[in-house]
């Protein structure tokens, strides 16, 4: 039996949940999952500049697991940006900064939320 995944500590929900290209109708586009754990990787490396030990103490987990994740979220991006797919940011294991953290992990558990895989099976 697998080892249960740890939630990542994410400080606030994401303030938009899609983004696609311009002009191009949705029906007609694939599309990837960033899991919501990814995009506080990114938002923690990128935007606010942290070290990876450090932005592995703000989510709670281990450096090797941190860049593991900041990795799949890079190539995410990179892909829904490089092939002009759209991307949904849904799903993972996570709690949200004013949760309990000895709650059960179930932040990213609801719509196509999964455990943040879903645009794997569909490039």
């Amino acid at each position: 039996m697998p080892r249960p995944r740890i939630c990542r500590f994410v400080e606030t929900p994401p303030r938009a949940d899609y983004y696609k290209p311009r002009g191009v109708p949705l029906a007609s586009l694939r599309e990837l999952v960033l899991p919501v754990e990814g995009l506080e990787a990114l938002r923690l490396a990128e935007v606010e500049g942290l070290d990876q030990e450090t932005a592995a103490a703000q989510m709670g987990v281990s450096r090797p697991t941190f860049t593991r994740v900041l990795a799949e979220a890079r190539r995410v991006v990179a892909q829904a940006l490089v092939n002009g797919w759209a991307l949904r940011i849904a799903g993972g294991d996570y709690h949200l900064g004013d949760a309990d953290p000895a709650a059960p992990c179930g932040g990213g558990r609801g719509r196509g939320g999964g455990r943040g895989r879903g645009g794997r099976g569909r490039e």
